[in-house]
């Protein structure tokens, strides 16, 4: 368990002690991990809105007329095909296919982009990054500058016009703008990107400005039925969207293609951990991520076993009970012969087997706009 004294704290703090938030640790943050409940969080995003402090994620700035050939080289996703203002998922690896972590990566406008990382790898990725640098390249880590909150679900779009004259209606989905928004001095970064599953936004701003916008959106929202969410919605809702989490589906021992995540692996173009990753498209894997629902009563957590006909097949890389769905889901890695939807397996719970059927992915299907 990480020490509280040594815990940073998102610009938002304060917010959350007012609403009675249960603080917890979390990559080396004190966060929120529910404020009502994560049932309640949970479905308001699904139905309404929710709001959420995503402050402890990274972020940097590379610019220079060397930036595109240096992260075409470093992440596996084509970054040339990028729009100014687009924004693609990625990975970060080793040389042996293995992930240094999951990645957003924005191109503002030719020879300059905004990359956003995980809260507990800023200093891991931005070094691998800094290993690697060539010439023509600036790297920058402008995390401290930064706050990020994002609003969630098939009303977020409602709630954030209420506080802006741009229309968002011209933002697509993994676009970006920047734009004004009441009472702040400054352009607000704003992209149609999420990790729910639903339609809506993700901010980035300077923190001073954190209280008073996250307060706004609260006020703007209530006729809406926003809520704050903590960590315990966002994990379930992910699950639900079977997002990965780095440390969970993603890891320095897991690859892209074993996470399902080949269509973030482009091979028209050269970067760190290609060899192994074409091998691996070419050959197949040792292990294959997996969705899978519970057809008994019970609730999986991450490393419980996965069994296939009385003997171990796999593990579950992460396990909740679904809101939405009212039964126990997950994800997991198995064994690729043992992958296919509708195959009956089970997951062994404190001793005791329980059924599970393997589902397609995602379990729950996107809903959003644009």
């Amino acid at each position: 368990m990480e020490s509280n004294e040594n815990l940073k704290r998102t610009p938002l703090y304060e917010e959350h002690l007012k609403l009675n938030a249960k603080m917890v640790p979390f990559s080396g943050w004190e966060m929120p991990v529910q404020y009502s409940n994560v049932i309640d969080e949970h479905m308001a995003t699904r139905e309404n809105a929710g709001l959420f402090d995503i402050s402890h994620m990274g972020e940097y700035l590379f610019t220079g007329p060397k930036a595109l050939d240096f992260l075409q080289k470093m992440v596996t996703n084509d970054i040339a095909k990028l729009e100014d203002k687009q924004a693609c998922y990625n990975c970060l690896c080793y040389e042996n296919g293995t992930v240094v972590d999951d990645l957003f990566i924005y191109k503002l406008k030719e020879n300059e982009y905004f990359i956003v990382v995980n809260g507990g790898t800023i200093e891991k990725d931005f070094n691998w990054f800094l290993k690697h640098k060539i010439d023509g390249v600036n790297l920058k880590n402008i995390s401290d500058d930064i706050a990020k909150i994002d609003i969630q679900g098939p009303k977020a779009q409602q709630v954030v016009q209420k506080l802006t004259g741009f229309d968002l209606n011209k933002i697509k989905r993994f676009f970006s703008e920047k734009i004004r928004f009441k009472g702040i001095d400054e352009e607000v970064m704003i992209s149609r990107t999420g990790y729910t599953g639903e339609d809506g936004f993700e901010t980035f701003f300077s923190p001073k400005y954190a209280s008073f916008f996250w307060n706004k959106i609260l006020e703007a929202g209530k006729e809406f039925g926003i809520k704050p969410c903590g960590l315990g919605a966002r994990d379930t809702l992910r699950v639900e969207a079977c997002y990965s989490l780095y440390g969970h589906e993603l890891n320095e021992s897991i690859t892209p293609i074993e996470a399902g995540l080949s269509f973030v692996v482009k091979f028209n173009k050269d970067f760190i951990g290609k060899k192994i990753l074409q091998k691996q498209k070419e050959e197949g894997t040792e292990k294959k991520l997996i969705c899978f629902e519970m057809t008994e009563r019970a609730v999986p957590r991450e490393h419980y076993p996965i069994f296939y006909n009385s003997y171990e097949a796999g593990f579950v890389s992460s396990g909740t009970f679904s809101p939405l769905f009212k039964k126990g889901i997950g994800m997991g890695f198995v064994k690729p012969e043992l992958s296919d939807t509708g195959n009956k397996i089970s997951i062994e719970i404190r001793g005791k087997d329980y059924k599970a059927v393997v589902v397609d992915r995602p379990i729950y299907k996107y809903r959003g706009g644009k």
